[in-house]
């Protein structure tokens, strides 16, 4: 498996020269939705800030456009980043230097890693950089001198542990040989451990000679592999004593040991010991930690007279798993072993796990179907094993999940539709729990906000209203308030209030009402009239500002509630100015005899409409009573001869409205038995003598002209009679065609001819003929009996005319009365 991902991913290895280092570039191409890339660099320690690393664009496949519009960005898990990049070239560059020693120490190879994140839509690329060591660090030693005592009867082969040196740099920049100047006694044997390390040891070649030579100087030199190389020194001063004859023994070659990190300080770890075959001084045996590292010899410390090895600093697990001591068992001889001590740290569920937002989206819109990313977060536990182990949840009432993208990566995704106007927002809690014992857990809170879709129609709160508007109101009277709700939010909830106009009885609505677009009042545009125009319905939509915008529609019908603004109206008894009604009443009529009845209408309705008749004034009001509701008006005692001729009664006829109307009536009524009697009772209501003169003068007249007129036509008509007979006779005799010749107001229905109109005449007259009165009547239409043969097949046969001329003289004067008087 390739760069830690499946076999099934697609890599891609590009190789590049940097500063005279050798670069590789992997590419790691996954098929995963979230991670879509993963890419690995090397750059050399130490360069300038600035420095090319790689073309993160070309490598990944993407567009600058795509870095631009995704505001990519590059996430790192510790404080200090160590690659910026540059979106506007796609390239990564080096924004701090690096250091390898300060940043992985002795390990190999160092790298560290950031991820490269896009949104919109989320892309994660994770990207590693390897760190080339440079041969920028010399080897040194402990200490700069190193005193020996050697007694002076050394076998031959005795060997003399030495500290090694130490170099922070890796590989072939870390120390490659170590040379020992002179070597007229001493020779130098360098052997690797197998657990890592080297021992060092000095070998006596020739026998020393106290007597002869009693101090020797040496010179130790460690050489990196480095260009250009490095090297550091130590100086070796031995002191030649007496014979010791026993080198001190450790009693294991090598010693293992555990401890638990976090172990407080004076935890003893292990105990070293070693035998030494002297007696005396020369057997007493001392112990000292040896050729380790700085850190090793911060963490712990040897007893010199025990061998007890004990914790003397705080022990990280996730800084070393392992330490390597050299403990050292010198005799006052000289003589010494090493004992190798390796210490393994356990790890304990000292960590929580770390939770770090990669990406994130505060907004999501309601519409946004199942499995919209709306975070990403990286999960950490720097513990090991189970430890190590974590597991991420989120809120099991929430309609959201998490997936796991890639190791200690995960998506929290939209598990199911969302409704705004249900809820608005969510509190997502995500907990990640480690495996250990006890369990560690951290938890992070993040609010998710979920904005509006113009997805829910302005509501009316009533499909219809009904609304009562008196008539005759003033323009602009306010009839109602219209309302309406929108689910939806901001924008997508502002609706405004729209009129549909439409027809009613010949008129837009827009002339009769207006609805205001903001608060949905609805105002009369005009004057109502109930007589006029009793209800009338119109639509009102609302619609919301939403895109696209949606609208409802409600029914508002407008009822006109009537008003009592129209007085009765009498029908009966008509009221004229040039004549006189009269109702006449025999002196012999019964009580409760009928004499007229005053019919009036109310054009309101309602009660408005509802009439009531009283007696206003009368001649004599003992004699005559009004029906309240049916008008009626009889009489209420028997007639007597004492009774005037000449009755006058006011009638009154009221509405049942608040306020309530009026209209009054003056019926005339004359007692008495024959009809002269009531002439002469009502002789100052007759017109003058000089006008019914006149109007003698002009019927007369009229019945002249019309006769005059009646004769001539009949002369026209036999003459053209006669003339088409004539020439029907003479077509006959020719043998050519007879058209018939019609006169203008002339005509022939079945051949028969006929004048066009019959005019009558009804002419009444009193005993006094400057009284009299003329009526005309309407025209009817004369035709001419026709024969069995036209006159044109007959022309020999007589002209039939008849004359319908009626006038009828009345021998009686005086002024008009009623029909029903006239038959009494």
């Amino acid at each position: 498996m390739a760069c830690g991902i499946p076999p099934s991913s697609r890599c891609v290895q590009w190789r590049f020269g940097c500063r005279g280092q050798a670069l590789f570039v992997i590419l790691c191409l996954f098929t995963r939705s979230s991670v879509t890339g993963q890419a690995r660099y090397s750059v050399a320690e130490e360069q300038g800030e600035g420095s090319f690393v790689g073309n993160i664009a070309r490598d990944l496949g993407l567009d600058v456009a795509r870095l631009v519009s995704g505001k990519a960005r590059i996430i790192t898990k510790g404080s200090r980043q160590y690659v910026d990049l540059n979106r506007d070239k796609g390239t990564l560059v080096i924004k701090e230097r690096i250091d390898r020693e300060q940043l992985c120490g002795k390990t190999t190879p160092c790298s560290f890693s950031f991820e490269v994140i896009l949104e919109s839509p989320i892309q994660l690329h994770r990207v590693t950089v390897e760190v080339i060591d440079i041969n920028d660090n010399s080897p040194s030693f402990p200490k700069d001198e190193i005193s020996l005592n050697i007694v002076e009867n050394a076998a031959a082969g005795t060997r003399f542990s030495l500290e090694s040196a130490y170099d922070p740099d890796v590989g072939i920049n870390d120390i490659q040989k170590y040379i020992l100047k002179p070597v007229v006694n001493f020779k130098l044997e360098v052997q690797s451990r197998t657990h890592g390390g080297t021992l060092i040891e000095m070998v006596l070649q020739n026998p020393l000679d106290r007597e002869t030579e009693e101090t020797h100087t040496l010179v130790l030199i460690a050489s990196d592999g480095g260009e250009p190389h490095r090297s550091g020194t130590v100086r070796i001063h031995i002191t030649v004593l007496d014979a010791n004859d026993n080198a001190p023994v450790c009693s294991q070659p090598v010693y293992k040991a555990e401890v638990n990190e976090n172990s407080p300080e004076g935890t003893v770890v292990t105990t070293v010991s070693a035998n030494d075959a002297d007696k005396g001084v020369n057997g007493d045996v001392t112990f000292s930690i040896a050729h380790v590292t700085r850190e090793a010899t911060q963490l712990f410390e040897v007893n010199v007279k025990t061998g007890e090895i004990k914790v003397s600093g705080k022990l990280d697990f996730e800084k070393s798993k392992t330490y390597q001591l050299n403990v050292k068992a010198s005799d006052h001889g000289g003589y010494s072993d090493t004992c190798n001590v390796i210490i393994q740290i356990i790890d304990e569920n000292d960590n929580v796990p770390t939770i770090q937002m990669m990406s994130f989206s505060n907004s999501i819109s309601e519409d946004s179907p199942p499995g919209t990313t709306i975070a990403v977060i990286n999960v950490d536990d720097e513990d090991s094993d189970s430890n190590g182990v974590v597991k991420c949840s989120i809120n099991a009432d929430m309609p959201f999940k998490i997936e796991s993208s890639l190791t200690g990566y995960y998506t929290i995704v939209t598990d199911n539709f969302l409704d705004r106007e249900t809820i608005s927002e969510y509190n997502i809690t995500i907990t990640v729990s480690d495996q250990g014992s006890p369990p560690l857990t951290s938890r992070k809170h993040i609010n998710v906000k979920v904005s509006d879709v113009n997805d829910n129609l302005p509501t009316f709160y009533q499909s219809e209203y009904i609304k009562t508007v008196p008539e005759n109101n003033s323009p602009g009277f306010s009839v109602f308030t219209l309302s309406a709700s929108d689910a939806d939010w901001g924008q997508n909830a502002r609706f405004s209030y729209f009129l549909e106009e439409k027809m009613i009885n010949g008129a837009a609505v827009s002339s009769l009402v207006s609805v205001n677009s903001e608060s949905g009042v609805i105002h009369a545009v005009r004057s109502f009239d109930y007589e006029q125009l009793k209800w009338f319905e119109f639509n009102v939509t609302a619609r919301d500002a939403g895109s696209p915008p949606l609208s409802s529609v409600a029914i508002v019908r407008i009822v006109v509630q009537d008003q009592n603004d129209n007085p009765p109206q009498v029908l009966y008894p008509v009221q004229t100015g040039g004549s006189l009604v009269a109702e006449m009443v025999p002196r012999s009529v019964d009580v409760g005899y009928l004499v007229t009845k005053v019919v009036a209408v109310d054009v309101d309705s309602g009660q408005n409409a509802w009439l009531s008749y009283k007696l206003q004034k009368a001649t004599d009001r003992a004699l005559f009573e009004v029906g309240l509701q049916n008008g009626e008006i009889r009489t209420i005692r028997q007639v007597t001869d004492k009774d005037a001729v000449k009755q006058r009664l006011t009638v009154i006829v009221e509405d049942n409205g608040q306020p309530s109307r009026s209209a009054t009536v003056i019926v005339n009524v004359a007692v008495a038995d024959s009809f002269p009697e009531v002439l002469s009772e009502f002789t100052d209501f007759t017109q003058d003598k000089e006008y019914n003169d006149n109007l003698t003068f002009y019927l007369v007249l009229a019945l002249a002209v019309v006769s005059f007129l009646f004769i001539t036509c009949l002369v026209v008509i036999i003459s053209v009679k006669i003339y088409r007979w004539r020439q029907s006779r003479v077509m006959y005799h020719s043998n050519l065609p007879v058209i018939p010749y019609y006169p203008p107001r002339y005509s022939d229905t079945l051949g028969t001819g006929t004048l066009q109109h019959v005019y009558n005449y009804e002419v009444c007259r009193t005993t006094d003929s400057r009284k009299s009165d003329c009526k005309f009547g309407g025209a009817g239409t004369m035709q001419r009996i026709q024969s069995e043969k036209s006159i044109l097949d007959e022309p020999d046969s007589p002209l039939e005319v008849r004359k319908n001329i009626q006038c009828v003289y009345s021998l009686i004067g005086g002024p008009l009365v009623s029909p029903r008087t006239l038959k009494s």
